[in-house]
């Protein structure tokens, strides 16, 4: 599978505790630094089950849970964001 040529902009790099066969490799990037983080309009203001992201980079849309800020983000192209939220919107993921 190609990788989305918009993720491609982004910084990766190799985790410690990939091996060097290349298989088991996580990618990790330091690139999400000057990402505006936002809450979800959905989530309850008590700390819990919430969900950020950023809309201010050019090309990808990250999205973290809030309780751990300095943890792992997904990264998304713009599309497929638009394209899942929109899912969501219409009921596709029923209990969602």
């Amino acid at each position: 599978m190609e990788p989305n040529s918009s993720l491609r902009v982004i910084a990766w790099r190799k985790s410690s505790y990939s091996g060097g066969d290349g298989g088991n490799c996580v990618e990790a990037s330091d690139s999400l630094t000057s990402a505006s983080w936002r809450k979800s309009t959905y989530s309850d203001g008590s700390g819990g089950n919430c969900v950020e992201m950023a809309d201010n980079l050019p090309d990808v849309i990250p999205v973290r849970d809030s309780k751990d800020p300095h943890g792992p983000a997904l990264a998304f192209s713009r599309d497929a964001w638009t394209s899942f939220v929109g899912a969501v919107a219409r009921g596709e993921f029923p209990g969602a």
